[in-house]
């Protein structure tokens, strides 16, 4: 039994139908991909700024570039290319000693210069920075065609989906799970991942346990075509100061943004005046764009850990760990880190162990009563809130 249709819940249901269950439920409270999965800007990377962030970007980024040998469909990766552009000497520092951590664990991924940056990077006004980091492998998908991707593969797997049913408890007996309780009914089980993206915490109340997950508002945008946006002119690039970042999209500039002051909750307005305000850098680094109209523009709720690291653990109910549950969220990176998260959560739930990633620390007992995490930040990541 998985719980949430999202990109973490769909490809859990996948990988387990994979791993040899006969029979897999996929709960839906709304419709596959209706939340931030179909909304996302499909960022994908492994340069992480910790051990665990680089082998869950790895992992992921290996999953969507071999889906194009796949079928039924594909999630549309793209292998651009990802430059991290440092513009203080702190800055360079902390780049040098991330690559080496990176390259280490086998990424592909190097210094350049502040000419050389400015050489892959045309569009880019020239002479700003101090050097980038830049991972030629690193890319993006299409995410509403991810979406339709493990919508193919869960029907062609046959695993047993159902929308419009939400979750709405756990049953267990002697510190095991035995089911679930459904709008639709109950169902009998002895495993349950639960996912949930942006409304996580709310499914584990549901489950009986407090899980520390919030959700942001985040917003991308279009601009119009123009020549100098051209895929070939236009590396990926993250300013992780500002908290921005940008990728090549119909012509145009695709590029997104989230406000570190705003509250934590549900938001799907877009906020012109932040988006204003954010504007005005991306015209600074690409000047083309200071004249440029929005095609599109939209804004979503996506989910964060306080951390800014994924969970992967069980449930913790009133006597201990629940057996049988894993509790699954990406942190805030669903696109970037979700195939990984997923396959981990699909492994905790039938064997107890996985080789993605070491999940010792990654569990819910990680966190104190207020919410906080005896482990460090991941250091790249967006800008989202304090607490949740």
């Amino acid at each position: 039994m998985v719980v949430g249709g999202g990109t973490i819940g769909a490809w859990c249901a996948w990988f387990l139908k994979q791993v040899g269950l006969d029979h897999v439920v996929l709960l839906e409270a709304a419709t596959l991909g209706k939340g931030a999965s179909s909304r996302a800007a499909g960022m994908v990377r492994a340069q992480g700024g910790t051990e665990t962030a680089v082998r869950l970007g790895l992992w992921t980024r290996d999953f969507y570039a071999g889906r194009h040998e796949r079928r039924p469909i594909d999630s549309g990766f793209v292998a651009q290319g990802y430059c991290m552009p440092c513009f203080t000497e702190a800055e360079v520092d902390h780049a040098h000693a991330r690559i080496a951590m990176q390259r280490d664990l086998g990424l592909d991924v190097r210094f350049i210069t502040g000419d050389e940056f400015d050489a892959l990077n045309p569009a880019v006004a020239p002479h700003l920075t101090l050097g980038s980091s830049y991972a030629p492998g690193d890319g993006y998908i299409d995410p509403p065609r991810n979406v339709l991707a493990y919508a193919a593969a869960l029907v062609a797997s046959g695993v047993d989906v159902r929308e419009s049913t939400g979750f709405t408890g756990l049953e267990s007996a002697g510190g095991r799970v035995t089911g679930v309780r459904t709008s639709g009914g109950d169902i009998d089980t002895e495993r349950v991942v639960l996912t949930g993206g942006p409304q996580l915490a709310a499914v584990g109340a549901a489950a009986g346990t407090r899980v520390p997950a919030g959700g942001a508002r985040h917003q991308v945008v279009v601009t119009e075509p123009h020549a100098d946006l051209s895929p070939d002119r236009l590396p990926m690039v993250f300013d992780v100061t500002a908290g921005i970042y940008w990728r090549p999209e119909e012509g145009g500039l695709m590029w997104g943004m989230s406000n570190p002051e705003e509250p934590p909750g549900v938001a799907r307005e877009f906020d012109h005046d932040y988006f204003t305000l954010m504007r005005r850098r991306v015209a600074e680094l690409v000047p083309v764009t200071a004249s440029l109209g929005l095609r599109r523009s939209w804004a979503a709720t996506i989910d964060y850990t306080p951390d800014h690291l994924p969970i992967l653990g069980p449930v913790l109910g009133a006597d201990g760990p629940v057996a049988g549950t894993v509790v699954a969220a990406a942190g805030g990176h669903g696109m970037m880190w979700g195939p990984a998260v997923s396959r981990a959560a699909a492994d905790l739930v039938t064997t107890g162990v996985t080789d993605v990633v070491d999940v010792s620390d990654l569990g819910l007992d990680r966190f104190d009563e207020h919410g906080r995490s005896k482990l460090a930040a991941d250091p790249i990541a967006l800008p989202f809130p304090e607490r949740t």
